[in-house]
C-alpha cells in the first residue's frame, strides 16, 4: 500500500509539473479581429484572452493599435472606420498587455472587402500640429523578443504639390548588438524604398515662404520654410555616425497640407540589452522637396521594459565614459499614468538622486501636463510644477492639474491619462566610478505610492595604460642585480575591485667567486726552469668566478586588485616568467709558486708564471626553453586609481631560492 501511495504522489508531481510547463511555454495567447460591416462603415473589436495580473500593480488592462489598411490608424479599443472607396483592406491590431505577467497576444491580419460607399463622412488622416510636419512614435515600449509597430507620419507644409524623401535610422551604435530587426514596411501612398550612395540637390536651400491661413480667411502670415535645418548632408552624416541601419524612401505627388503614414514592424532581438532603464532611439528625417536641402528630423526615445508598465523611470546614464563624463549632462525621464476611476488633481514624484549628481544643476527640460514652475514660498491657484530638493531626493509635484483616469467614464484616449517629467543634471565635483540605482515613488493625490523600476547609472570599463619600473631584490642570491620595465592595462579609474594585466622586460644578474688557500704540492716529475733550476716541490693556489645573466619576459595574465581608498591599493595574482636568454660564464685560474727555503717551514716564494693556467667557459640557453611561475601580493601608495604611485611586492617563486621583493613606481594614464 505504501508503494502505491508513493507512486501516485510521483505521478501527480509529474502531471502537475507538465501542466505548469505547458501553460507557461506552449500556449500562445491570441487576439482575434472581429468586425461588423455596413457598406463602407466597419466597426472593429478584438477578442482578447484573460489577463494575468501582476501582484501589487494597478489593474491589468489592454491597449490597442489598429491599422485600417488604407494608411490610417486608431488607438481606440473598439473603433469605427468609414472607408473612402471600395477595395480590399488588410486590417491588423497590435494588442499591448499592461500590468500583465504574460506576453502580448499574437494577432493575424484580417481582410475587409468594401464593395459600396453608403456613408460619405470619411475619416481623414489627422493632420499634425502646425509647423511640426513629422511625427515618429511606437505603439508600445520595446521588450526583448517582442514585435512593435513604429509609425512615421509626415505632412506637406509647402503650398505646392511636392516630391520628397524620408529616412528612418535605427539600431544605436552605442550598443554593441543590434536591438531591432525590421520585419515589415507598409506603405499606402506609393512610397518606394531606394538605395543611395550619394546625395544630389538642385539648390542648396529653398528660400521661398509658405503662407498659413489665420482665423481671418482674408489674412495670412508668412514664415520662412524650415531655415533652421538646411544642411542635410550634416544631418545625414551625423545620423549615420550614430545608427547602424537606415532606410530611405522617395514619395511623389503629395498635396499641400496632406498627411501620410508609413508603418514599420520591428522585432526586438534577443540580444537587446536587458537593463530596464536603458533608452534606445530611432530617428526620422523628412525632406519635403528632394530638390532642396530643407528638412526636419525627429528622434524617438524609448525605454526598454520587461513588462508593459506606464509608470517608469529611465535615463541615458548608461555606458558612460568616465574620462569625459564631467562634460556630460545626464537626461532623466519619469513617466506616469493615472489608472484610477477618477481624475488626479495633484501628482507627486519622489525621485531618488544618487550622490554622484549635483542636485543644484537640476534643469527641467519638458513635462506633461505642460505648466510653469511654481513660485517659491507662494500659494497659487493655477497649474504649476513644484520642485523640492531634499538630501537624497528631488520631489516633483504637479499642482492644480487635471489628469483623467484610464478607468474613468467617457475617457477614450488613453494618452490623455499619461504624463511625464524630463530633466537633466550634471555630476558633482567628486564622485567614484560605481554603479548606482534610483527609482521614483509616484503618488496620485492621496493614494498609495506606485514604485517604478530602478534607473541605472553605469560606466564603461574604459582602459588605463600604466608604465611600471623598479628594482628586484633577491635575498637568496649572491650579488644580485635586477631591474625591470613594463606596462600595465586595467579598467580606467576603478572604484573598488578591478583586474589588471602586466607585461615586463626583466634583467637579472648574479655572480659568485671563490679562492683556495696556498697548498704545498710535490711536482712529479720535477719542474725544470729555463735557467736550469729544478723544483720538486712548490705551492699552488686556485680561484674561480661565475657570472649569470638572464633576460626575461614576465607576464601577469590577470591579477585581482582592490582600492582601499584614493591613495592605497592592494593586489594578488600569478606571474609567469619566460626566459629570453641566459648566459653563464665560468672563469678558473691556477697559480704556481716556487718554495722559499729561507723560512721554516718553507713558504711560497715567487710565482712561476710559465706554470700558471687560466680557463674560461661560457654556456647559454635558447629562448623559451625555460618558464617559471610565481604568485605575489603587493600594496601601492600614492594615487591608487589614476596617476603616480609607489609600491612593494613580494613574489613566492616555484623555482628554488628565487623568492624576492620588488620595489617599484607606477604611473597610470
Amino acid at each position: 500500500m505504501k508503494k502505491i501511495v508513493v507512486l501516485l504522489v510521483f505521478l501527480f508531481g509529474i502531471s502537475s509539473s507538465f501542466s505548469q510547463t505547458k501553460v507557461k511555454d506552449t500556449i500562445t495567447r491570441r487576439a482575434n479581429v472581429v468586425y461588423d460591416q455596413k457598406g463602407n462603415v466597419v466597426a472593429f473589436k478584438a477578442e482578447t484572452p484573460p489577463l494575468i495580473q501582476i501582484a501589487g500593480a494597478p489593474k491589468a488592462n489592454y491597449t490597442f493599435f489598429w491599422e485600417y489598411g488604407d494608411g490610417t490608424y486608431s488607438k481606440t479599443a473598439e473603433p469605427k472606420k468609414v472607408y473612402k472607396k471600395p477595395g480590399e483592406y488588410k486590417v491588423n491590431v497590435s494588442v499591448t498587455n499592461n500590468y500583465d505577467n504574460g506576453k502580448p497576444p499574437k494577432t493575424r491580419p484580417k481582410t475587409v472587402a468594401v464593395t459600396e460607399v453608403i456613408d460619405t463622412n470619411f475619416d481623414d488622416v489627422a493632420t499634425l500640429a502646425d509647423s511640426t510636419s513629422i511625427h515618429l512614435f511606437a505603439n508600445r515600449e520595446p521588450m526583448p523578443e517582442e514585435e512593435m509597430v513604429v509609425v512615421l507620419s509626415y505632412q506637406n507644409l509647402l503650398d505646392y504639390v511636392a516630391n520628397g524623401k524620408l529616412y528612418l535610422f535605427y539600431n544605436d551604435k552605442e550598443f554593441k548588438n543590434d536591438n531591432f530587426e525590421l520585419v515589415e514596411t507598409r506603405t499606402h501612398y506609393g512610397e518606394r524604398e531606394i538605395s543611395e550612395n550619394g546625395i544630389a540637390f538642385v539648390e542648396d536651400e529653398n528660400n521661398s515662404y509658405s503662407s498659413i491661413a489665420s482665423a481671418d480667411e482674408n489674412a495670412a502670415f508668412q514664415i520662412p520654410f524650415w531655415n533652421e535645418n538646411e544642411d542635410l548632408e550634416l544631418t545625414l552624416a551625423e545620423s549615420k555616425s550614430q545608427f547602424r541601419n537606415y532606410k530611405t524612401f522617395e514619395f511623389d505627388g503629395m498635396n499641400s497640407k496632406e498627411t501620410r503614414n508609413v508603418f514599420f514592424t520591428f522585432k526586438t532581438t534577443p540580444e537587446m540589452i536587458k537593463d530596464t532603464s536603458a533608452t534606445v532611439r530611432m530617428r526620422g528625417v523628412y525632406v519635403p522637396d528632394r530638390s532642396y536641402k530643407n528638412h526636419k528630423k525627429k528622434t524617438l526615445e524609448m525605454e526598454i521594459v520587461t513588462s508593459h508598465d506606464p509608470n517608469k523611470m529611465s535615463s541615458n546614464a548608461m555606458f558612460m565614459n568616465y574620462r569625459t563624463v564631467r562634460l556630460k549632462t545626464v537626461n532623466f525621464k519619469t513617466r506616469f499614468q493615472n489608472d484610477g476611476e477618477g481624475p488626479a488633481r495633484m501628482i507627486r514624484l519622489e525621485t531618488d538622486i544618487p550622490d554622484m549628481f549635483d542636485k543644484k544643476t537640476l534643469k527641467i527640460v519638458d513635462s506633461y501636463p505642460k505648466c510653469p514652475i511654481c513660485p517659491k514660498d507662494e500659494e497659487v491657484n493655477y497649474s504649476c510644477l513644484d520642485t523640492i530638493i531634499k538630501q537624497k531626493q528631488i520631489h516633483f509635484t504637479f499642482k492644480n492639474i487635471y489628469i483623467p483616469g484610464s478607468q474613468q467614464k467617457n475617457v477614450t484616449e488613453r494618452d490623455s491619462t499619461k504624463g511625464f517629467v524630463k530633466y537633466t543634471m550634471k555630476f558633482a565635483k567628486d564622485f567614484h566610478k560605481e554603479k548606482t540605482l534610483s527609482r521614483t515613488a509616484i503618488i496620485f493625490d492621496k493614494n498609495e505610492p506606485v514604485i517604478t523600476n530602478y534607473a541605472v547609472t553605469r560606466f564603461l570599463p574604459g582602459v588605463s595604460i600604466g608604465v611600471r619600473t623598479g628594482y628586484n631584490l633577491y635575498t637568496d642570491q649572491e650579488n644580485p642585480k635586477s631591474y625591470f620595465l613594463g606596462a600595465t592595462i586595467s579598467p580606467y579609474k576603478s572604484y573598488r575591485f578591478y583586474w589588471q594585466s602586466e607585461l615586463y622586460y626583466n634583467y637579472f644578474e648574479s655572480g659568485s667567486s671563490s679562492e683556495s688557500g696556498l697548498q704545498q704540492v710535490q711536482f712529479n716529475p720535477p719542474i725544470i726552469l729555463s735557467t736550469g733550476v729544478v723544483y720538486d716541490t712548490g705551492f699552488t693556489q686556485t680561484s674561480s668566478s661565475t657570472k649569470t645573466v638572464r633576460n626575461l619576459a614576465e607576464v601577469v595574465p590577470i591579477s585581482l586588485r582592490y582600492n582601499i581608498n584614493n591613495y592605497i591599493g592592494v593586489g594578488v595574482g600569478p606571474q609567469f616568467s619566460v626566459l629570453l636568454n641566459e648566459t653563464t660564464e665560468v672563469n678558473r685560474s691556477r697559480k704556481v709558486f716556487a718554495p722559499d727555503f729561507n723560512t721554516d717551514p718553507p713558504s711560497a716564494g715567487e710565482e712561476i708564471e710559465s706554470m700558471s693556467m687560466t680557463d674560461s667557459q661560457e654556456t647559454s640557453t635558447k629562448a623559451f626553453e625555460k618558464m617559471n611561475a610565481s604568485v605575489f601580493a603587493d600594496a601601492t601608495f600614492g594615487f591608487a586609481r589614476i596617476g603616480p604611485s609607489v609600491g612593494i611586492r613580494y613574489y613566492l617563486n616555484f623555482e628554488k631560492d628565487f623568492n624576492y621583493w620588488q620595489f617599484y613606481a607606477i604611473w597610470k594614464f
